[in-house]
C-alpha cells in the first residue's frame, strides 16, 4: 500500500559518488488518501443505514469523521507524524470546502430545475397586466430593476468614491475617526431599516402611503454607500506612495494627484469594488416592499407611482399565486433564475474589468 522514496543521508548531496548509507521514507501511493476517505464515507452511510435508516446529513458527519480519521491513522503508522498532521488539516479544510459547496449547489440546482420551464420569451416581453393564472412575464420587473438599480448607482457611487478619497487624502484626527465608524455601522443596518428611512423621508414631504421608484433607490443607496466606501477605501490605500510623493516632487496640487495619478492606478479595484456593490443590492427585497411596492403594469417612470422590481415580483409571486398558484409559482422561480443570472452578470463584469483595467507593470 505504501511506496518508498529514497531519502539521501544529512551531508551528502544528491549525484555524489561519496558512499554511505541510504535510508527510505515510505510514502502513501499518489490517491491512498483519496481512496481512505472515500472508504470513510461509505462506512459511514453503512453505519447509518444500520442506526435507523439513510440519512444524508448523518453519512456526511460519520463519513466525514470516519474518513479523516482513517487519513490520519494510517498517514501516521506509514509516513510518520508530520506527514499525517498535514494530510489532517488538507482533509479537514477540503472537507468544510466540499460541505461549504453543498448549500450552494443545492440552491443553483432548485433554482434551475423550477425556474427553466417558464425561461422563455413571453416571461421577458409580457407583464401582469390583466394575467389571472396562466402566462404574463416581469417585463415590467426586469425593467423597474434596471432603473431603480441605476439610480442607486448614480446616487451611491459618488458619495462613496468621494467619502473614499477623503479617508485616504484627506482626513484625519476625530473627523476621519467619526466618519470611519459611522460607515462601519452603516454596513451593519438591516436592509428593512433602510427602507423605513426612506419611506419616513419621503412621507415628510409628500405625506403617508407615498410610493416612487426613487423612494427604493434612496434606501438601496443606504446599503451601498457603505459597500463603496469600504473597498474604494482599500483599493485607494493599496496605490504606492511613491507615485503620491513623485508628483508632489514635480509640483503637482494634490488634488490633481488625486484625479491625475491615484484614481488611474486603483481605477480597475474602483470598478470591481462599485460592480460587487451593485451586486449586493439587486436583490433586495425588502427596503422595495416598503418604498416601491408592486404593480402589475409597466411603469419606467422612477418619480411617478409604484414600480415593480423581480425582487419584489418573485415575492408576491409566490406568496399571491393566485388559482390554480402553480402559474405564479412557476413565475416566482423563473424571477429568481433572472436574478441569479444578472448578479453572476455583474460578478463576471467585475473580473473582465479587473483583467483589463489593471494597471500594466511590465514594460
Amino acid at each position: 500500500m505504501s511506496t518508498e522514496t529514497p531519502l539521501v543521508p544529512v551531508g551528502t548531496r544528491p549525484g555524489s559518488s561519496t558512499p554511505g548509507p541510504v535510508r527510505t521514507r515510505r510514502r502513501l501511493p499518489r490517491y491512498g488518501a483519496v481512496g481512505l476517505f472515500l472508504g470513510g464515507l461509505v462506512v459511514g452511510a453503512l453505519l447509518t443505514a444500520v442506526t435507523g435508516g439513510f440519512s444524508i446529513a448523518l453519512t456526511v458527519v460519520y463519513g466525514v469523521v470516519l474518513g479523516t480519521l482513517a487519513v490520519y491513522l494510517v498517514s501516521r503508522s506509514v509516513e510518520g507524524r508530520r506527514k499525517a498532521t498535514d494530510r489532517l488539516v488538507t482533509t479537514v479544510v477540503t472537507s468544510a470546502f466540499a460541505i461549504a459547496m453543498v448549500p450552494l449547489v443545492s440552491l443553483v440546482y432548485t433554482v434551475l430545475d423550477n425556474g427553466l420551464d417558464r425561461l422563455d420569451s413571453e416571461f421577458f416581453n409580457s407583464s401582469m397586466l390583466g394575467i389571472v393564472g396562466e402566462g404574463g412575464g416581469a417585463y415590467h420587473a426586469i425593467l423597474g430593476t434596471v432603473i431603480i438599480t441605476a439610480l442607486t448607482a448614480v446616487i451611491s457611487v459618488p458619495i462613496g468614491l468621494l467619502t473614499a478619497i477623503y479617508l485616504v487624502e484627506y482626513g484625519s484626527g476625530r473627523l476621519k475617526k467619526a466618519i470611519t465608524f459611522l460607515v462601519d455601522v452603516m454596513t451593519g443596518i438591516p436592509s428593512i431599516v433602510a427602507g423605513l428611512f426612506a419611506y419616513a423621508l419621503f412621507a415628510l414631504f409628500f405625506g403617508p402611503g407615498i410610493r416612487l421608484g426613487i423612494m427604493g433607490a434612496v434606501a438601496l443607496s443606504v446599503l451601498m454607500i457603505p459597500v463603496v466606501v469600504r473597498s474604494a477605501e482599500e483599493v485607494l490605500k493599496l496605490v504606492p506612495n511613491e507615485l503620491r510623493e513623485a508628483a508632489y516632487a514635480l509640483g503637482v496640487p494634490k488634488w490633481r494627484t488625486v484625479l491625475k495619478v491615484v484614481i488611474p492606478t486603483s481605477i480597475a479595484g474602483l470598478g470591481t469594488g462599485i460592480t460587487l456593490a451593485v451586486a449586493r443590492v439587486i436583490g433586495e427585497t425588502a427596503p422595495l416592499l416598503v418604498t416601491v411596492g408592486i404593480v402589475t403594469g409597466t411603469n419606467l417612470n422612477p418619480f411617478d407611482g409604484r414600480m415593480a422590481t423581480l425582487p419584489v415580483f418573485s415575492y408576491y409571486q409566490l406568496t399571491q399565486p393566485g388559482f390554480p398558484p402553480e402559474f405564479g409559482i412557476e413565475r416566482a422561480w423563473t424571477a429568481a433564475l433572472v436574478l441569479i443570472i444578472l448578479v453572476m452578470a455583474l460578478n463576471v463584469v467585475a473580473r473582465l474589468i479587473t483583467r483589463f483595467f489593471a494597471p500594466k507593470t511590465g514594460r
